[in-house]
């Protein structure tokens, strides 16, 4: 496979890369032939250029420069129709619910991909800990999926993907002060790090954004409340992985980053592509990012006076993303990391947690009038329902249960009054 080399790549100029609308919009994939990694592909690039036009639209309006802002407006245009062109190969007759396993089929390989390569402990953590919930989102969407269309989830994930319960999503709702993370040192993070953190940001935060936008489309009522429930924990998800970058990182220095990732991401999906045509896609877009990443390194230099040699400090980033099965990797985790919780941003076992954790109080609270992605399993087959029966699974939700049962008894004791 093909080294991402980017001080070496080829680029397009950026007066050369807007398109008419004929260009922009390109032919649908055929859903019912399509590779499932060539759908994931299609999805995770979306997510990437979506994440870049929104940082380059907030930066924007934190910025007092017109060159700037002029500069950063040519390449957010460009990213823009790049956006719509891959978006675009999405198919109308893909229904919401189909294209939802493939973003959850995006989030769980995605994922692993990222925790298998990378460098700082803290970060694989984080990633691992969120793998275990959108593996669980597959298999809850696909009960869905059965409820609503009849449809076999493997029509989607084409067996590359395992579909049963992982930690629960009824566990996942946590208080907003469970979701606060450690960030990486910008000065000694490896450029893989950095790569991944924009890349998993993008991928959670594009899918945040499909639920809440999508949701509300349906009319059986279950459909809207287990798209809601989700999409809350992708807000979470979003939060926990953005609090991972250094907010010390200047404006100018993120937005050289998300260029490079942009190039990196689409370099990486060229290698493994079976699809010609889409393949092509992919190696023209990436050049396409290296002329925006080298003009946002001319931005640093010209108004920081650094190098953007000293920023990545590698000339080859590796190992690329590259989208294929982990089943034994899901398993391991599943069987090591099941009850971890996050706390105090650290992960610590359901049983070492104190009964002051902030997050028992939440889900009691959200919890408490059903629970949509529990009530879903039971109007799916049979087969598809006994995925949910694991021993491991059960014992967890027991636990949780009894403790948050425990701790919300306790607390209404010291608040009652005393004779």
């Amino acid at each position: 496979m093909a080294q991402f080399r980017p001080f070496e790549m080829d680029s397009i100029p950026i007066e050369e890369q807007f398109m008419n609308w004929k260009e922009i919009v390109k032919s649908p994939y055929d859903k019912k032939s399509v590779d499932a990694y060539t759908r994931t592909r299609v999805i995770l690039m979306n997510g990437i250029e979506n994440a870049s036009v929104l940082m380059s639209h907030a930066m924007e309006r934190m910025t007092v420069d017109p060159e700037i802002k002029r500069q950063m407006a040519a390449m957010r245009r460009a990213d823009s129709m790049q956006q719509q062109t891959v978006n675009w190969l999405n198919p109308a007759n893909q229904t919401i619910i189909e294209t939802t396993l493939g973003y959850e089929q995006v989030a769980v390989d995605l994922t692993a991909n990222l925790a298998k390569n990378e460098p700082d402990p803290y970060v694989k953590q984080t990633l691992d800990f969120a793998l275990l919930e959108d593996f669980d989102h597959l298999y809850r969407y696909s009960c869905l999926y059965d409820y609503m269309e009849g449809g076999d989830p493997e029509f989607i994930v084409q067996g590359k993907t395992e579909v049963k319960a992982a930690r629960p999503t009824v566990a996942h709702h946590r208080h907003p002060d469970d979701t606060m993370r450690k960030h990486y040192d910008k000065d000694t993070a490896d450029i893989k790090t950095k790569m991944n953190y924009l890349t998993i940001v993008a991928g959670e935060q594009q899918t945040e954004l499909f639920y809440k936008s999508h949701g509300f489309m349906y009319s059986d009522e279950l459909a809207r409340q287990l798209y809601s429930e989700i999409a809350d924990v992708e807000e979470e998800h979003v939060t926990q992985y953005g609090l991972l970058g250094d907010p010390r990182e200047t404006m100018l220095e993120k937005s050289a980053l998300m260029q490079l990732c942009e190039a990196y991401i689409y370099f990486s999906c060229a290698q493994t592509e079976t699809d010609p045509r889409i393949k092509a896609i992919w190696e023209d877009f990436a050049k396409m990012e290296i002329s925006h990443f080298e003009g946002c390194a001319d931005l640093l230099e010209k108004y920081e006076g650094r190098d953007i040699r000293d920023i990545v400090k590698a000339d080859i980033i590796e190992p690329l993303v590259v989208f294929e099965s982990n089943k034994d990797y899901l398993n391991k985790v599943i069987d090591e990391q099941l009850d971890l919780m996050p706390s105090n941003m650290e992960y610590k076992r359901l049983s070492e947690l104190s009964d002051q954790w902030a997050s028992f109080k939440f889900q009691w609270k959200v919890n408490r009038a059903g629970v949509p992605s529990e009530e879903v399993v039971g109007k799916a087959n049979s087969e598809l329902a006994k995925r949910d029966q694991a021993e491991n699974v059960k014992q967890f939700k027991r636990q949780l249960s009894e403790r948050t049962q425990n701790v919300m008894s306790s607390q209404r004791e010291k608040m009652m009054p005393r004779p």
